[in-house]
């Protein structure tokens, strides 16, 4: 003899049934945090941020120089 049960519910509704706690506020927490540190790392790897902790100071500003001549002659040609 074989049975067959189908039983339509939403996955709440399961983890209700089964007595399985909702971890869905945890889960938002630490996407949330995730999100939060990965945009602080792209934001270090900006590469005007890295070559300002590069260069600090005249030497930023040294190469600002170099790079603005250096666009000036591209454009003459």
């Amino acid at each position: 003899m074989k049975i067959t049960i189908n039983v339509d519910c939403t996955p709440e509704e399961a983890r209700a049934f089964m007595g399985l706690p909702d971890v869905r506020p945890m889960q938002d927490a630490v996407m949330a945090q995730m999100t939060s540190r990965l945009e602080s790392a792209m934001k270090a790897m900006d590469p005007e941020t890295v070559l300002r902790q590069w260069f600090t100071g005249a030497g930023w500003e040294q190469m600002q120089k170099f790079w603005s001549m250096s666009n000036m002659g591209e454009k003459a040609k």
